[in-house]
């Protein structure tokens, strides 16, 4: 897949960008020309990350945060601006997404879940604004998500209200920001394959997702970076405060059962 935006030039941070949809965004912002900052958890993974964009001609490079902390969303900021002097596209990514019920669910899960989820986003953007008002202009862009914002699941209480809170925050700050050329927006992602897919599901159970998806499949990081991919375009520059959902479909039925019934009718499943 291939996608006509030139970021030359320009600098983005990504964080969790050590897997997942974080590792997608990272390695397509690159393959676009834009130098990247993978901000990570772990070590290991990220520099997996930046060995990749550099081996397919990409500039990037690691810094490993818990961004749950705002010390250290402060230092991946510093180190961004001590490395490349300036920050044009800041994308948080990273999240958790511990499952416990809400009679059940411990402080220290609540706070952690809004704190790496949606206070990361918060500090990120705080911290980027100097950058962004001294270079006339930069794009905000959050990794949202449907559960919370569209669908709801149980069990995820927490991790739906940080993604909800998310939404409202990127509408908010797209007011305050629009007129110094800084925009924000969000995708939120459906079913997409990752390594924390693969661990919520076996195989069969990822085929019966699957069916019940009206593309038909599971998502790659890929189909969310490349949607982020235009939200940071000059394409996209009159496009503030917006969530572009990325699912297959997904949220559209309003009975699975009956999309079932409707897709065996049709000989496709």
């Amino acid at each position: 897949m291939t996608m006509q935006v030139d970021l030359s030039g320009r600098v983005t941070i990504v964080t969790g960008a050590g897997q997942g949809i974080g590792e997608g965004i990272a390695k397509v912002f690159a393959g676009a020309g834009s130098k990247v900052v993978v901000a990570t958890r772990s070590a290991d993974n990220g520099q997996q990350t930046v060995d990749d964009i550099v081996a397919a001609g990409g500039e990037a490079m690691l810094v490993q945060c818990d961004v749950g902390k705002r010390s250290e969303v402060e230092k991946v900021v510093s180190a961004t601006a001590a490395r490349w002097g300036r920050i044009d596209i800041a994308i948080h990514n990273a999240a958790i997404f511990p499952i416990h019920s809400i009679a059940d669910m411990p402080d220290e899960v609540l706070d952690q879940t809004l704190a790496v989820n949606m206070k990361a986003g918060f500090w990120l953007t705080q911290e980027s604004l100097p950058f962004f008002r001294a270079q006339g202009g930069g794009r905000i862009i959050f990794t949202s998500s449907v559960t919370g914002p569209t669908v709801a699941m149980p069990g995820t209480s927490n991790y739906a209200a940080s993604k909800g809170a998310m939404n409202a925050f990127i509408r908010t700050a797209a007011l305050e920001l629009a007129r110094e050329n800084i925009t924000v927006n969000g995708v939120e992602p459906g079913y997409i394959m990752t390594q924390a897919m693969g661990l919520l599901a076996n195989d069969e159970e990822l085929r019966e997702m699957a069916s019940l998806i009206p593309k038909g499949e599971i998502g790659v990081p890929d189909d969310i970076a490349y949607a982020m991919l235009f939200l940071a375009s000059d394409e996209a520059s009159y496009i503030t405060g917006q969530t572009l959902i990325v699912d297959g479909g997904s949220t559209l039925p309003e009975s699975p059962v009956v999309l079932r019934a409707f897709y065996e009718e049709q000989g496709q499943l």
